[in-house]
């Protein structure tokens, strides 16, 4: 799966506003404990020209990103991005509609601190621990009232809400980037004090009062509504050793190109295979393909320009380095009269792996539109997962309607047929509450690996609550373009 989730470390809500006797400005309430952060700004209260306003803290624990980072859990800077999440509380008070929210880098640190009333500010802080308006820490003034931050677009984002009850969702890539530091990063560096989400300077201005945003902060009870920076990419990985194809003129040039891959899997780890050639982003590994009906015969067949093979009928495809321990080749292939191949990864006259034999298919049109509907299993699901599990899903499909005669059930099995662009969600299912939702944009966050045993998915099943059942359902894009859902609902628990 290629989400991650990192929960807000501290959060506090900070406030000029009023208290209840309309005379003192609550700056020294602090809100650290509360289970719900605020926003708010308030015209005319006091008298016809006062204002009062309320930001939202948030930090986040950067360190595990970057630990996860260095571990390979999760890609380097530009192949992955950073989501900030906060989670719409409702309440009984008058919400605003159709307004922004600006997201904001801190340039300062600041303490949490424990405070809880969010109605009469009367936990107040001044010079102890915890932040409020006026003081960013005990006995330490922010810079500029209401929390310092920085202006720069690499720092500051726009959140939009048109009915007021929108979760807010925004990329701050950027900004995670400068927190890591990350290599090659032209933005430079931040310090991680996290964020402040607050109205725009001109809407704190305005004659017009917009009273109140919720979020849940990090100590609410719903564990699913904890404020959180949400990892995203794209780890599906397309094998096409199961559905190889001829070139053919009814398909494209990039169509035509078919890409397997190598797994060095050493005492059941993949590991890079040993040679500084084949380290990351200095080398690759090359691929050549031969005939044979159960092992490779002859000689290297000769390939089309294309993918990793620059000149017509070339014989070794250049491989590329994909993560650790995984590689992948890419070539069309055109040898009409040899229908069945096998791939030997090499580097010069070492050979690493030989491949399977791998079986061409072809390309072929029909004279209606295709609309076709599935069987689908998940062959290998458990009632239990542990959530310290990173489970692998693998998914059997075959055409609805399969019915073989007597003949053809002896001699043969169903084919598990590969889905090339298919996707998943996971719903809890006490109350169908989407735990992880179909990422079918252009970060294909949550699309369907595939191999020659057909699609699959990985879980870490760290992102699920302990205690509940889930469900898995299945999204399919379908040979007219359009997706379509699968009815099946594959349960589990998590103990």
């Amino acid at each position: 799966m290629a989400i991650r989730r990192y929960v807000a470390s501290a959060d506090n809500t900070i406030t000029n506003a009023y208290e209840s006797n309309l005379a003192t400005r609550g700056t020294g309430s602090n809100m650290g404990a509360s289970d719900v952060s605020e926003v708010f700004h308030i015209y005319g209260q006091q008298d016809s020209g006062s204002m009062e306003a309320a930001r939202a803290l948030t930090q986040f624990p950067i360190t595990n990103i970057a630990t996860d980072r260095t571990a390979g859990t999760i890609p380097v800077s530009g192949s992955v991005s950073f989501y900030l999440r906060l989670y719409n509380a409702r309440h009984s008070e008058t919400l605003p509609g159709n307004f922004q929210l600006y997201v904001s880098a801190l340039s300062q640190s600041w303490e949490e601190g424990d405070g809880l009333d969010m109605e009469g500010f009367t936990d107040l802080t001044y010079d102890a621990t915890g932040s409020n308006w006026v003081r960013r820490s005990a006995g330490t003034a922010w810079d500029t009232e209401g929390g310092h931050y920085y202006t720069d677009t690499s720092s500051s984002f726009t959140a939009s809400f048109d009915n007021g009850t929108e979760d807010l969702e925004v990329d701050i890539s950027p900004l995670v980037e400068q927190w890591l530091n990350s290599t090659g990063n032209v933005l430079g560096s931040k310090n991680n004090n996290g964020v402040v989400v607050r109205f725009p300077a001109t809407t704190e201005a305005h004659t017009r009062s917009y009273y109140t945003k919720r979020f849940f902060a990090r100590g609410t009870q719903y564990w699913f509504k904890r404020p959180i920076i949400e990892a995203r990419w794209d780890s599906s990985k397309k094998d096409n050793a199961g559905s190889f194809y001829l070139s053919s003129s009814l398909a494209s040039a990039t169509e035509n190109l078919n890409t397997i891959y190598l797994y060095n899997n050493i005492r059941g780890q993949l590991r890079n295979i040993p040679f500084s050639q084949h380290d990351p982003g200095t080398g690759s590994v090359m691929v050549s393909v031969y005939s044979g009906s159960t092992a490779p015969l002859g000689s290297k067949i000769g390939l089309p320009s294309g993918g990793g093979v620059v000149t017509a009928t070339h014989t070794n495809v250049t491989g590329g380095y994909v993560s650790a321990g995984i590689y992948s080749a890419s070539f069309a292939y055109t040898s009409s009269a040899i229908t069945t191949i096998f791939p030997v990864w090499h580097s010069g006259s070492t050979e690493y792996h030989t491949g399977s034999g791998v079986t061409i298919k072809t390309f072929d049109s029909v004279d209606y539109s295709p609309s076709p509907s599935y069987v689908t299993t998940i062959t290998n699901l458990k009632d239990i997962y542990s959530r310290e599990e990173e489970a692998r899903f693998k998914i059997y499909i075959r055409q609805k309607g399969w019915n073989p005669s007597i003949y053809t059930k002896a001699k043969a099995d169903p084919e598990n047929l590969i889905i090339e662009d298919a996707y998943y969600r996971v719903i809890r299912t006490t109350d169908e509450l989407d735990v992880v939702k179909y990422g079918t944009g252009s970060l294909n966050h949550t699309r369907l690996s595939f191999d020659v045993s057909g699609n699959y998915f990985d879980l870490p099943i760290d992102v699920l609550e302990d205690g509940y059942g889930y469900g898995i359902k299945l999204l399919y894009k379908l040979p007219n373009g359009l997706y379509k859902e699968q009815p099946n609902v594959f349960k589990f628990r998590v103990e």
